[in-house]
């Protein structure tokens, strides 16, 4: 695990992998509308079990690491985030062990409740006079990760839950037989 001294190493490390999670989200995406790219989509959709299972291992103990080691105490909509994340691990893990590409019925809502709440946390950070419902001790608006200008926790989370929504939607896209 990570320790307190090592955030300043972890921070570069987590931001980036969010902005690859980003990238590949939308890669994803335009294979979905792309016809020329069906052998593309199809290695999406073959790889969309362990690759969901791995984006939601890397942010749950992740965001354990930035509480737990690090330190960084989180606010009421990070605990939300958690919320929508956490349970992805598992529905991943068993669809990955029964080979059940039907888990799209459950990442898919998950993950965009998951990307509006992040989406609402990071604008929340962005512009922090509007206020906010949560506690003074550990304030929504208070940021504790500032990678490449505007790479914050909340961010990082908004990544996560995009790839798993476009593998989610990749997953559902296969499933109609849509080609």
């Amino acid at each position: 695990m990570i320790s307190k001294m090592d955030a300043e190493y972890a921070d570069p490390v987590f931001a980036t992998l969010a902005l690859l999670a980003l990238g590949l989200a939308v890669m994803i995406v335009v294979t979905m509308f792309v016809a020329p790219l069906d052998g593309l989509r199809r290695e999406f959709v073959r790889w969309a079990l362990p690759l969901g299972f791995a984006v939601a291992l890397v942010a749950a103990t992740g965001s354990l690491n930035y509480s737990e080691n690090i330190g960084y105490t989180p606010c009421e909509f990070c605990w939300y985030q958690r919320i929508a994340m956490y349970p992805m691990v598992l529905l991943f893990g068993v669809a990955m062990i029964m080979r059940d590409k039907k888990v799209w019925l459950y990442t898919l809502p998950l993950s965009l409740i998951g990307a509006g709440l992040s989406t609402y946390h990071f604008q929340l950070q962005r512009w922090p006079d509007q206020g906010s419902s949560c506690d003074v001790a550990a304030p929504c608006t208070f940021q504790w990760v500032d990678e490449f200008g505007f790479v914050s926790i909340p961010f990082m989370a908004l990544c996560g839950f995009l790839l798993i929504a476009a593998l989610s939607t990749a997953l559902w896209h296969d499933s109609r037989g849509v080609s």
